[in-house]
């Protein structure tokens, strides 16, 4: 009875522990950089200031917190669609060279984070 017990207490001690632990991995700041340069993405955005387009943080404010932010930042950068520049001017947007999904996350969840 008692080793049953044990038993019963180490399996509850490790689910609590990963409940703690939150679900997703942190962002893999160096891979969302390396992807960004690769696909010229800080031509047009950089952190704290707006280029040709919205700067990183304009994106975060537009997008952290909301339940599909993370999706519609990603479909921003996998579908080519019709965005409006800082002059006023539209333009298709360009489409991100890879279509691993790990990789897009993490560059929006690093978008995001600004």
């Amino acid at each position: 009875m008692r080793k049953m017990s044990l038993s019963l207490l180490s399996a509850s001690f490790l689910l609590a522990v990963s409940a703690a632990v939150p679900a997703h991995a942190a962002v893999d700041v160096d891979a969302a950089k390396s992807l960004a340069k690769k696909n010229d993405c800080l031509k047009c955005h950089a952190p704290d200031k707006d280029k040709k387009g919205p700067s990183m943080k304009k994106i975060a404010e537009k997008y952290k917190g909301k339940p599909d932010g993370i999706d519609k930042a990603i479909k921003n950068m996998t579908e080519g669609q019709k965005v409006k520049l800082s002059d006023g001017t539209e333009e298709d947007h360009k489409i991100i060279d890879t279509k691993d999904p790990k990789e897009l996350k993490n560059l929006a969840e690093w978008y995001l984070s600004h």
